[in-house]
This record gives structure tokens, C-alpha cells and sequence, in this order.
């Protein structure tokens, strides 16, 4: 039986932000808002937890994963980005946007596309992940709440609980969100690709 946190939208508890970052550390998948509905998520190094997250969410290995940062100090890290790409991104984040660039090594393999050797990385504008993100002290690993099936990501938590109480550890309830997707932009190869277009403006990649 997974947790429920309610956690206020503009002024998260700090004590409910604590235990959802021990979870994590502890091997829970959880599940938390952002700027794009709310998304699915596990530490970056559990393997575990990443193969009960792709059952979820019925994904191979060859799905796109993002890395959820909570500023750009943590994308050198672990993406390969040059400085007019470094611009764009700095300029967009936080924000409703997937940017998807070289992995470096400290991304584990099964994380990276395996074709491209890629990551997506993504500074949500949401204050509640933004939070748990500075408590973790790393990205957290994460993928679209999207369920087999569905086409946009689930935005009402009392029905994520409803469907997933038995198979996360952790739900946060940050209120009901919208539904639109990020908009995905693959700074990967230099010159920017609009991949889909979602809440996120694409004038400034054109």
C-alpha cells in the first residue's frame, strides 16, 4: 500500500518533502507533480525501482528517459552541452521542456537511448518537485505518468491512487493539473529539433 502526501502547491511542509526524498533513497517508485501533469519516478541509480516503473508504465528498455534536475548545475554533469545549447537551455528553465542531449558517462546505460546514447533533461516549473529535487540532491530519474493505454498524462491524483496505490510507494498530491506534455527539443546533433510540441513556447528553437 503506497503513501498519500498532501503537499501545498506554492508552500510544500518541509517534513512531508523529507520523507518523500527518504522514500526515494529507500528504492520507492514515486509519483509527483509538475508543470506537465504529473509524472513517475525512481532514483537515478535503482535498478529495481526503474523495472517496476516499466512495468507501470508497460515501457522497454529503449523508452526515452529524462532526467528531472532541479537547476542547470547538475546538466553539464550529465550531458555533453555546448555553450550556445547551454544559452537556449538556460533561457527556457524551469519550464515546460524536454531537451535531449549526449549522455555523459555518469548516466547509467540503461538510462541512455541505446541507439543514440542519449538522455532527456528537464527543470520542471513546479514548486513541489522543484523542492524535492533540492532535498534528493540529484535528478531523479522520471517518465510522463502515462498509463497503458492513455495518451496524456494522468492529472488527478485521487484516481492515480485509485490505479497505482498497490504499486508505488509514494503518491503526492499537489493538486489537479493539466495535461499537456512538454515540449521536446533534441539539442543532441547541434542545431535544434522540435521532437513534439506541448506547453512549452518552440519560437525560441526555430
Amino acid at each position: 500500500m503506497s503513501q498519500f502526501f498532501y503537499i501545498h502547491p506554492d508552500n510544500p511542509q518541509p517534513r512531508l518533502i523529507k520523507q518523500a526524498a527518504e522514500l526515494v533513497r529507500q528504492g520507492e517508485v514515486v509519483v509527483y507533480p509538475t508543470d506537465s501533469g504529473y509524472a513517475i519516478g525512481c532514483q537515478m541509480e535503482d535498478k529495481r525501482a526503474l523495472e517496476q516503473l516499466c512495468r507501470i508504465r508497460d515501457i522497454g528498455k529503449d523508452h526515452n528517459f529524462t532526467l528531472m534536475c532541479r537547476d542547470m548545475s547538475e546538466l553539464s554533469v550529465y550531458a555533453k552541452v555546448d555553450n550556445v545549447a547551454f544559452r537556449q537551455i538556460k533561457n527556457n528553465t524551469p519550464g515546460s521542456y524536454t531537451f535531449v542531449l549526449k549522455a555523459t558517462r555518469e548516466v547509467p546505460k540503461r538510462l541512455q537511448n541505446p541507439k543514440r546514447k542519449t538522455i532527456g533533461i528537464r527543470v520542471p516549473d513546479n514548486i513541489i518537485a522543484l523542492a524535492l529535487l533540492e532535498e534528493l540532491n540529484e535528478p531523479l530519474m522520471s517518465t510522463s505518468l502515462i498509463l497503458p493505454g492513455q495518451q496524456v498524462a494522468e492529472s488527478d491524483p485521487d484516481d492515480i491512487r485509485d490505479k497505482l496505490e498497490k504499486q508505488v510507494g509514494l503518491i503526492i498530491h499537489g493538486g489537479y493539473l493539466g495535461e499537456q506534455p512538454t515540449t521536446v527539443i533534441d539539442l543532441s546533433d547541434g542545431e535544434p529539433v522540435v521532437v513534439r510540441e506541448g506547453r512549452g513556447d518552440t519560437a525560441p528553437f526555430l
